[in-house]
């Protein structure tokens, strides 16, 4: 009998064996917290930039621009009062991307408002430079006189850029299209109505100098246009070069114009005459 049970006892051991080894390879796993802290960190985070006020950003501004009149936060708040070099440049509000933040960039809404222009576009502004997309709006062209438009020139324009890309200095990516209507000035026709015209971007418009090159055209009016606008980025000038002819309704004062442009530039077998002119930014 003893010879009999002993071999019953050895041939229990692996079982026993087996059965640990199971329980060690069902163990649940060992928990990681870094999400967990992440997102507590981001919360933290979101109620510090909630806290502070709109009128923290002036830290962030180049030297040229300035900005007063704060109200609401820094996440989401308006300068009631913007300048560039000193100049009036309007109202802004602005929306943040909280996400941006942990890529080292800003991104937000803004809403832009110059008496009774206004635009609204997406911006993101990291240590590239910035980028804008849906840039859409516009308004009286006049009331953009303080940021360059000579005095004296009325219309309406519309503006719908897909994107906009550069820093300080000069741009980097143009794209979309930028529309006047009811342009008018008192030097030329006398202030008769001369149309509408469209300033077209494509997407290679900026070449990696930073000059741009777009062509512009018009969309109705006494007026047939044809040109190519080419602006330097380092010299700020831009250079309009073309060709345009008066239609059968043109007012006479503006045939008594393209007359007198006709002794420096004679026209050609379409009856157009040749333009090229510039102006400084």
């Amino acid at each position: 009998m003893p010879a009999s049970r002993s071999p019953n006892r050895s041939a229990s051991v692996p079982g026993r064996g087996a059965n640990s080894s199971s329980r060690a390879d069902l163990s649940p796993p060992r928990r990681s917290y870094w999400p967990i802290i992440l997102i507590g960190l981001a919360a933290v985070l979101a109620v510090i930039i909630a806290a502070l006020p709109a009128s923290i950003v002036t830290h962030f501004l180049p030297p040229m621009v300035g900005a007063e009149d704060f109200s609401g936060s820094i996440w989401h708040g308006s300068a009631g009062k913007i300048t560039v070099d000193a100049r009036p440049a309007g109202a802004l509000e602005w929306r943040l991307h909280p996400a941006s933040l942990l890529g080292m960039a800003v991104a937000a809404d803004l809403h832009w408002v110059k008496v009774g222009f206004v635009i609204d576009a997406v911006v993101k502004v990291d240590r590239q430079g910035f980028t804008a997309r849906d840039i859409k709006g516009g308004g009286p062209i006049e009331d953009l006189q303080d940021l360059g438009i000579a005095p004296g020139w009325h219309g309406s324009a519309t503006i719908n850029l897909g994107e906009l890309q550069g820093d300080l200095s000069k741009p980097r990516v143009a794209a979309g299209d930028i529309q006047v209507s009811n342009l008018a000035s008192p030097q030329v026709a006398e202030g008769a109505d001369l149309g509408g015209y469209a300033l077209r971007l494509p997407h290679d418009a900026v070449g990696a100098d930073g000059n741009l090159v777009a062509q512009l055209s018009d969309t109705g009016g006494p007026l047939e246009v044809q040109a190519t606008v080419h602006y330097a980025a380092a010299e700020r000038i831009a250079t309009v070069s073309g060709s345009l002819r008066e239609r059968p309704d043109a007012p006479a004062a503006l045939r008594r114009q393209i007359d007198n442009l006709t002794q420096l530039h004679p026209r050609d077998s379409q009856g157009r005459v040749a333009v090229d002119f510039e102006f400084r930014f």
